[in-house]
């Protein structure tokens, strides 16, 4: 059995309080699943305006004196447990920085300010630990708004305690790096050194993620395929050479599931609950999908749901592209809920409007709607061009519901090719990001649902009966830290000797 860990989850956002992507869910997610396992388990992020369910809060008396580069800063504390946990959440309120709803500042707004509000909320998660004088074995920080932490634990933390503690770097997207002007290093106040091509340096600038890939003791990605593919050129963002020298450092570890919240036999935001032993459920909650949506309330033709930011990473411009094709050649509905690029917005708006009662469009995001799609849906379209995880392919399996996905990242890792003539596998996999392999795909699985019932019932078993149970993935997260752990101290020891 692992030993007992004091972890530090350093993270600009945590869900249920704000969740942007992924790794809004991940951080909330396995915190849950460590603090259970029997880990002392703490999180540190900003205290944004608006936060969810944190009215238990109550801030501390004595503030949290953040030391910066030739001066200090004062942030209010905020106390409050991770709901469904045990786990300790501090909030760091700073009106300078997070004084407003939105996490990360987005392309109107001032980027360098980006960099000062992510720099401080590294080395607050520093200071935090002195100021509760409590050290942790390892400091889990995730993506590049927490890359400055582990270069703080390398340099001028070396000789203290907080010098001793491991690190473990989790990257979520190579897409979002945290570029800035190289002041942020002395704003940072870390030492001029590490502004240098095997650090922090890029091109000229900072490049956060790149310096907390670097320093962090591990790495970890969240699916074995991706952290492969951000070892090539296409995957790594301009990283991958990095990544191919820390390699020997770098796990794949895919992401879990929160079955407090995705599980169709307690879910309270559906019509109607259901199981592998009793699908009737499902039907209800189809036809009030269908209704939802303004498609033919029909129980016999098969509807394929997409819920997704709107972008071309997600391959969704496939879709788009062969809608009238779909509606013309196959007795199918689609369902599509999501947000994003204007111009595919549009397009599906557009599609909808072309073919009412087959092809509904929800532009938008409403969570209610989004587990009454994954239930109602008998098929889960997620054409992707990378996907370092994803979940709603396993939300879908849960549902009942068989994916459709590309064969990259946690989408090949966690959907098992159906295979025609036994009824395994658990979805579909397709292999080029053309909307030919998108739409011959889409019309294998309508071909299964109308000519092979019995298979594709199966398929649907064959998901609801998988294990995508956070305990898994938390289970190689404790091997991970003890990893680091023994690393660390085999660095230590031989500073010494």
């Amino acid at each position: 059995m692992e030993p007992r860990r004091k972890i530090l989850m350093v993270a600009p956002e945590m869900a249920p309080f704000v969740k942007v992507g992924g790794l809004g869910d991940v951080v909330g997610a396995l915190s849950k699943a460590l603090d259970a396992r029997g880990h002392d388990v703490r999180i540190v992020m900003p205290k944004y305006a608006g936060l969810c369910h944190v009215d238990s809060a109550r801030p501390r008396n004595r503030p949290l004196r953040v030391r910066l580069g030739g001066h200090e800063l004062y942030a209010r504390l905020w106390d409050c447990e991770l709901p469904g946990s045990g786990a300790n959440c501090y909030l760091l309120e700073f009106n300078q920085y997070y004084e407003h709803a939105a996490v990360y500042v987005g392309p109107s707004g001032n980027e360098e300010h980006n960099g000062q509000r992510f720099a401080f909320l590294c080395r607050a998660a520093v200071d935090l630990c002195y100021y509760l004088d409590w050290i942790p074995d390892v400091v889990h920080c995730h993506d590049w708004a927490t890359g400055l932490t582990p270069i703080y634990l390398n340099t001028t933390e070396l000789n203290q305690p907080m010098g001793r503690a491991a690190s473990l770097m989790t990257l979520h997207n190579m897409h979002h790096q945290g570029w800035f002007h190289r002041d942020l290093v002395d704003f940072a106040g870390l030492p001029p050194s590490v502004f240098r091509s095997d650090c922090l340096e890029s091109m000229g600038e900072v490049n956060m993620l790149k310096g907390g890939v670097y320093h962090s003791t591990k790495i970890n990605t969240v699916s074995p395929t991706h952290a492969r593919e951000i070892q090539e050129p296409e995957g790594g963002g301009g990283l991958h050479h990095v990544l191919r020298y820390r390699a020997a450092d770098l796990l794949g570890v895919i992401n879990g599931v929160d079955g407090s919240e995705w599980n169709p036999a307690t879910d309270a935001l559906l019509p109607a609950t259901y199981s592998a032993n009793d699908l009737n459920g499902k039907a209800l909650c189809k036809a009030q999908m269908q209704q939802t949506y303004g498609l033919e309330v029909n129980a016999d033709i098969p509807v394929f749901a997409v819920i997704s930011r709107l972008a071309e990473q997600k391959g969704l411009d496939l879709l788009a592209a062969i809608g009238d094709r779909l509606m013309a050649s196959m007795k199918i509905q689609i369902a599509v809920l999501g947000i994003g690029d204007p111009e595919l917005e549009s397009a599906f708006r557009v599609l909808a409007a072309r073919h009412p009662g087959r092809f509904g469009t929800h532009i938008g995001f409403n969570n209610k709607l989004a587990h009454l799609t994954e239930a109602g849906a008998d098929f889960f379209l997620m054409p992707s061009r990378f996907e370092p995880c994803g979940l709603n392919q396993m939300y879908s399996m849960i549902y009942g519901t068989p994916p459709i996905v590309r064969a990259t990242g946690g989408l090949i890792d966690s959907v098992e090719q159906y295979i025609e003539g036994q009824g395994a596998g658990t979805g579909f996999v397709f292999q080029d990001a053309t909307p030919d392999a998108l739409y011959y795909t889409i019309g294998w699985a309508c071909s299964t649902y109308y000519d092979r019932p019995e298979e594709y019932a199966k398929l649907q078993q064959n998901g609801m009966q998988r294990d995508f149970s956070w305990d898994a993935s938390a289970s190689t997260y404790e091997d991970l830290y003890s990893w680091a752990v023994d690393a660390r101290n085999a660095a230590f020891a031989s500073k010494i000797s």
